[in-house]
């Protein structure tokens, strides 16, 4: 999803560790071929998703924004750097209206470059030290509005001996970050561009967006032996098409609209975890802030109410 910041202590590492936290079984991942052998399918080439290649083995990638996370993650960043005096709160109060609108409408292509535009502008000349330093207030935005049913279910992967990614148009280092506090085995993001430890304000690497997530997915499965057409792919956003039909099990979380369209054409799995009285809050957040003129309780007024009953559907 659109989003962006440049937070995290390391860029581009793999984690590597494992939760101790008991895990509770998860719906999702169909285990019911293990009671009941299913009935053959009529196309047998069309349904069944093959086996990892010899040698090479699957894996399970994760979009971020509104996929693992209520939102945006950018929004919280843009909170982090006000409460440091980084950013004006005026600006907190824009990115406040623009993560209310995501979570109503999703991102599209031309919101997901003004984002960058933004961001770029910003952080040109900024320090990578300052930027790193958010990391705790950061996740304590972000950590609060984890889905924990997607969590169960990527942990799951990670348990039968799949690893686990985070792919988002964040920021390589923000990306990093939220991986690494969830025990992820890694994270695909975008990069960003640091001379003398100042930001540039340009990227140093693709852009993961649309085709871009892919091209880092594939890079990534040559370097760790991942067989991408036995693995699985969650995402929220019709961008991320691309994403989701380079794998063998794609999966619609939270789909926007057009996503949701597709996912129905295509016989995908589909998660919802947001009930309608959820959209209806931030419906009519949006329409308070929108009567204020995007001022003062725009940073504020797209904070969800809380993380209970959410379920599936």
């Amino acid at each position: 999803m659109a989003a962006a910041g440049p937070l995290s202590p390391r860029a581009g590492q793999h984690v590597h560790r494992r939760s101790t936290a008991r895990r509770r079984p998860v719906a999702t991942l169909d285990r019911v071929s293990d009671v009941v052998p299913p009935e053959p399918p009529a196309d047998p080439e069309a349904t069944v998703v093959p086996a990892p290649a010899p040698g090479l083995r699957a894996a399970a990638f994760f979009d971020l924004d509104k996929t693992l996370v209520a939102g945006s993650s950018a929004f919280y960043w843009a909170r982090a750097a006000a409460a440091h005096g980084l950013i004006s709160r005026r600006r907190l109060a824009a990115d406040g209206w623009e993560n209310l609108k995501f979570r109503i409408r999703g991102s599209t292509d031309q919101s997901t470059r003004k984002v960058w535009e933004r961001v770029g502008e910003f952080l040109a000349g900024q320090r990578v030290r300052d930027f790193e330093r958010l990391s705790p207030r950061v996740l304590a935005g972000v950590l609060p509005r984890l889905y924990p049913e997607m969590l169960a279910i990527a942990w799951e992967h990670q348990d039968e001996g799949r690893p686990i990614y985070v792919v988002t148009a964040s920021s390589q280092e923000t990306a990093a970050m939220i991986a690494d506090v969830l025990f992820f085995d890694g994270a695909l993001g975008a990069p960003l561009e640091a001379v003398d430890g100042r930001y540039t304000g340009r990227l140093s690497g693709p852009m993961t967006y649309r085709e871009g997530k892919v091209e880092a997915m594939r890079e990534l499965a040559e370097r760790d032996g991942i067989d991408l057409a036995a693995s699985w792919a969650y995402s929220d956003s019709e961008s991320d098409l691309p994403m989701l039909r380079a794998v063998g099990h794609p999966v619609a979380v939270n789909p926007d609209r057009d996503l949701a369209r597709v996912a129905r054409q295509e016989g995908w799995e589909v998660i919802r975890l947001e009930r309608l009285a959820t959209h209806l809050k931030t419906a009519a957040a949006l329409v308070a802030v929108g009567a204020l003129g995007g001022l003062g309780r725009a940073a504020t007024a797209g904070r969800p109410s809380g993380g209970t009953g959410r379920r599936r559907g």
